[in-house]
C-alpha cells in the first residue's frame, strides 16, 4: 500500500454549465494505492474550489468541494481484464494509471445541476431583470390590464379601481 498526498492542476471542463473547477485550479489529492489480487485499488478524496453562477439570480458563486474516489485499475491480462468491457474499468497502461476520467467522474456526479447562491435565493424579477435581493422592499410594477387600457386613454384613469373622470 502506499498513499499520495499531492496538487495538481484541474484538467479543462471540470464541471456542468453552470458550475465547475477552473482550468488550472489547485486540486488536492489524498489517495491510498493499494495492491489487490486483480490490479490496484486507488481510494482517497479529491478536494477543490468550484465556481459558478447561481441558477435563480446569476450571482458568483465560489465554494469548496470535497468528495471520495475509489477506482479500480486492472492489471493486463487479469481476469477483471478478461471480464469486463474496455471501458467499464481502469487499466494500468505501463504501470501507470490514468486518474483524470475516474476524477472526473466523481467531481462532476457530486455538483448540483441548478446550483443555487442559498436555499432560498428569489431569484430576479420578471419584470426588469434585477436581483430581487438588489431591489427595495415592495418593488412592483404596474401592469394595466390590456382590455382596460384604451379606456384609460379615454378617461384619464390608469385603471379599472380608479374612478373615471366624466367625458366632457
Amino acid at each position: 500500500m502506499r498513499t499520495i498526498q499531492r496538487v495538481v492542476p484541474a484538467p479543462a471542463e471540470l464541471g456542468l454549465q453552470l458550475i465547475g473547477v477552473p482550468e488550472g485550479a489547485d486540486l488536492t489529492l489524498d489517495l491510498r494505492l493499494e495492491s489487490v489480487s486483480e490490479g490496484v485499488l486507488v481510494s482517497g478524496t479529491v478536494s477543490g474550489e468550484v465556481t459558478g453562477e447561481c441558477g435563480r439570480c446569476l450571482a458568483d458563486i465560489g465554494e469548496s468541494l470535497t468528495v471520495n474516489i475509489q477506482e479500480l485499475f486492472a492489471y493486463a491480462d487479469s481476469a477483471t481484464d478478461e471480464t469486463t468491457d474496455e471501458h467499464e474499468v481502469g487499466r494500468l497502461q505501463d504501470d501507470m494509471i490514468d486518474l483524470e476520467p475516474a476524477l472526473r467522474d466523481a467531481v462532476v456526479l457530486e455538483l448540483p445541476v441548478n446550483p443555487l447562491c442559498r436555499e432560498d435565493c428569489p431569484g430576479l424579477c420578471p419584470d426588469c431583470g434585477v436581483r430581487w435581493d438588489d431591489l427595495p422592499e415592495g418593488h412592483t410594477h404596474e401592469q394595466l390590464d390590456p382590455r382596460w387600457a384604451k379606456l384609460s386613454k379615454l378617461t384619464g384613469s390608469s385603471g379599472p379601481d380608479e374612478p373615471a373622470e366624466p367625458a366632457p
